[in-house]
């Protein structure tokens, strides 16, 4: 699979502590190799029937959406982007 990042997604990860974002290169690696992988508590988000989102941390989330063979992340941060993802 292959990634595409948005220009939402490339200005939220230049705010992410350089800390959280090693943290969400992994996950982003994992999420290329295994979407089901545990470490990503993958859930389809409420209310958007193409979005989900993914575990950086506790307190920190990623948002994508599968088109073909690309994995479209869109968001990267607190769970207040939940409410824009």
């Amino acid at each position: 699979m292959k990634l595409y990042l948005t220009d939402s997604f490339k200005h939220d990860y230049k705010r992410l502590s350089p800390s959280i974002q090693k943290i969400l290169d992994k996950k982003l690696l994992i999420l290329i190799e295994n979407l089901k992988h545990p470490s990503l508590r993958i859930k389809k988000m409420q209310g958007h029937d193409f979005i989900w989102e993914g575990s950086i941390t506790k307190k920190f989330r990623f948002t994508f959406q599968i088109e073909s063979d690309v994995c479209v992340i869109r968001r990267a941060g607190t769970h207040d982007i939940l409410e824009n993802p």
